[in-house]
């Protein structure tokens, strides 16, 4: 029975049964699509590490999987017929089934020589690349089937799109927020499982409406999109306004994982506001302009200015993360109408899409692989600020040296506010200069709001400062895991990986055995252990964290000390007696075990009377290595009476609880210690520390708790974090 010849009630229920049947299923694609990708990356960290570049590099091979699946849509609308369209599609849905429920491949191994990056995307384009390719293709998919269903605004299918990025909020979300507090991976994979397969049915039923559609008014097989018309330069602009706020985002979010550790919610957060500034600028309201946005947009460059520049202590990170979500979502927002303004008519939409993917994609590239290589240190943020405020340079403007001259002068005073010229220690180095800066900083732009070249000379002077390389660094440098410098200050050498400082040596030292200084001085728990009569007593001890090896300088000469380190740049800093001399003084012939320590303390027959965890760069915290399998794993490595330390000094999260807790389902006993040195050990290079200890053997623990410094460790019978569910949020020291 053909449409027309159905009653006007039969007629109706078919539109919208359409409607809603075309709209539930690009919700839910896009729902599966985004939710993935916070599941895939916590499955993928225990085989890499709990680096915050996981994400960045996670996300660029997102990106470039969403580019080739929108040029799969298009070529697939433009070729072929709708039959072999719905063939096509479904056959590759159901070979992405094979691939499912998610998992890592238990083969797969990291390998420290090789490429970090390279080997995150192999395990990921292995593990979820073909399941979230036939995801990423139906956006513009679905919208073109659309057109040949008959349906309600077949003619402008764009709502569709609303629906695709709400779906795509939601689920970002829904991860962090339900799914991962009380779900395990496992779990949340087989539910996404579920959702697959229910997404196919939806598909395959999508498929029919619209060929059913096709039969009542054939439309040629041939795509209605094509290029013709668009200048390289129109596509070129829609790219680079596209990078800018891919590129801010994964600066942002790395960041905030450098501090506060790599998880679903630090991740989502800055993608989830990325993500709204797309639904809010392609909303059809006439209000919402770039011209309306433009002060907005200027504060936020103002304030972004401030938040990357030294104004702000790193103690005050937690705000000083609070404030960049409003940065990111009004640049983000500025640039995506800017976008939206731009747009094209229909009939060139899809490459106006793949445009928008290949600059979200071009931006994770710059981030997670270009970046790396070509800076010694983390600028990418700071970059991608100067084009933020290139992006004003898209309206009419007409240049003049005099536009420089003039901006180049007015950043004089702004410059003297930040500190980076002169000398205002009177304001402090906090909220108080913080805000004197804004202030500054902003007035100047919005004096300048109308003259774009100025606005960007301005922010460009104010951020250059921010790429020189450390005074008096010795050196300054950057891996896949973060960033390393090393420079005096006060008679002291000291190593800063991330934002924390990983180890100090007095440069007096030099030329004979050095006293461990930092976290490691002689006064300090870990020293405590290893100095003891039973660590002076012990033959094996494993040290997971190499820092700069101070811990060596307890070595005794019958002992055997192996270091085990993911970073293998972390391993050349401690090792260059340039730099510093305890490894070269104290162990030049202990070897470093370069990788996960996990994945090494488990592929290798190790049996240690100490092992000592102390692998965390920044305040991150490697969940992985501290969950109730980790901990199993540790002790199956010690001897019947060894010690395993666990060095947890944080800024923000508190693991004594959580270690509590695995060390009670595991029998296993605990002490703890909170070690305070005073303001004179303090100007000596020691620093506090807390410290855990644990051993099967409850007599060596009291040895410990007899000597007064330590307390017992104590569980609250709280579910013990395990690999399939662990909440670092539930360790944040409120």
């Amino acid at each position: 029975m053909s449409i027309s010849s159905m009653g006007y009630s039969d007629r109706v229920w078919i539109r919208t049964a359409t409607i809603v049947t075309f709209t539930l299923t690009i919700f839910v694609s896009a729902s599966l699509l985004f939710f993935v990708q916070p599941l895939y990356a916590k499955l993928v960290l225990p085989k890499i590490g709990g680096a915050p570049a996981v994400w960045t590099t996670a996300m660029l091979f997102f990106q470039v999987v969403l580019i080739f699946g929108y040029l799969y849509a298009h070529l697939l609308t433009k070729w072929l017929p709708l039959r072999w369209q719905l063939l096509t599609h479904v056959l590759f849905w159901l070979t992405a089934l094979t691939f499912l429920p998610l998992s890592t491949s238990e083969s797969w191994s990291y390998d420290a020589s090789q490429s970090t990056a390279l080997q995150t995307l192999e395990l990921f384009a292995l593990g979820v690349g073909l399941p979230f390719a036939v995801l990423s293709a139906n956006a513009p998919l679905l919208q073109a089937w659309y057109t040949r269903s008959g349906g309600p605004s077949a003619d402008d299918p764009y709502f569709l799109y609303s629906a695709s990025n709400v779906g795509s909020l939601l689920a970002l979300l829904a991860f962090p927020l339900l799914a991962d507090p009380f779900l395990g991976a496992r779990e949340i994979s087989y539910v996404w499982f579920v959702g697959f397969v229910v997404f196919g049915g939806l598909l395959i039923f999508c498929g029919m409406l619209a060929m059913q559609g096709t039969r009542q008014t054939p439309v040629s097989t041939a795509a209605q999109t094509s290029s013709h018309g668009l200048s390289a330069k129109q596509i070129a602009v829609w790219i680079g306004v596209a990078f800018v706020p891919s590129s801010l985002m994964l600066s942002i979010t790395t960041k905030v994982s450098t501090d506060l550790g790599s998880m679903p919610l630090i991740w989502v957060i800055p993608l989830a506001v990325y993500i709204m500034s797309f639904i809010v600028a392609f909303a059809k309201w006439e209000r919402l302009t770039t011209a309306g946005l433009q002060v907005p947009t200027l504060l936020a460059l103002a304030c972004g200015a401030v938040l990357l520049s030294d104004t702000v202590r790193q103690e005050a990170a937690p705000i000083v993360i609070l404030a960049y979500v409003p940065v990111l979502l009004v640049i983000a927002l500025f640039a995506h109408r800017l976008l939206f303004e731009l747009r094209p008519p229909a009939e060139h939409l899809t490459v106006f899409y793949i445009a928008l993917s290949v600059g979200g994609a071009l931006g994770g590239l710059f981030n997670s692989i270009i970046a790396p290589v070509a800076f010694s240190q983390e600028i990418e943020a700071q970059f991608t600020l100067i084009l933020a405020a290139a992006l004003f340079l898209l309206r009419p403007w007409t240049f003049s040296p005099r536009h420089i001259t003039i901006a180049c002068l007015a950043s004089v005073p702004v410059l003297l506010v930040f500190g980076t010229i002169g000398n205002l220690d009177v304001l402090g180095h906090g909220l108080l200069r913080a805000s004197a800066a804004f202030i500054t900083l902003a007035t100047v732009l919005w004096l300048f709001r109308d003259y774009a070249l100025r606005i960007v000379a301005v922010i460009a002077v104010v951020m250059v400062p921010s790429f020189r390389a450390m005074d008096g660094a010795m050196l300054q440098d950057r891996s896949f895991f973060g960033t390393h410098s090393v420079y005096s200050e006060n008679g002291l050498r000291i190593y800063n990986n991330g934002t924390t400082t990983h180890g100090v040596q007095r440069e007096e030292d030099y030329g004979r055995r050095p006293t461990p200084m930092s976290y490691y001085h002689p006064d300090g728990p870990m020293a405590q252990v290893i100095t003891s009569e039973f660590g002076a007593q012990a033959d094996q001890i494993g040290i997971v964290g190499l820092g700069i090896g101070a811990l060596a300088c307890y070595k005794k000469p019958s002992q055997t000390w192996a270091f085990f380190e993911i970073d293998a740049m972390v391993d050349g800093v401690a090792r260059n007696p340039a730099l510093f001399s305890y490894l070269s003084e104290c162990a030049p012939n202990s070897k470093t075990h370069l990788g996960d320590a996990r994945i090494v303390l488990a592929q290798n027959e190790f049996e240690f009377d100490i092992l000592v965890l102390d692998a965390y760069s920044s305040d991150a915290i490697p969940m992985h290595l501290v969950t109730k399998e980790a901990v199993q794993m540790y002790s199956d490595r010690l001897s019947s009476d060894g010690v395993l330390v666990f060095h947890i000094s944080n800024r923000y999260y508190n693991l004594a609880t959580p270690l509590a807790r695995i060390a009670h389902s595991l029998g296993l006993h605990g002490a703890a210690q909170a070690h305070v040195v005073d303001d004179e050990a303090l100007k000596q290079g020691a620093a506090s520390s807390v410290v855990v200890i644990m051993s099967p053997d409850h007599s060596r623990i009291n040895s410990f708790l007899n000597q007064g410094n330590w307390v017992p460790l104590t569980a609250d019978h709280k579910t013990p974090w395990t690999d399939d569910r662990a909440n670092l949020l539930s360790a944040l020291k409120w």
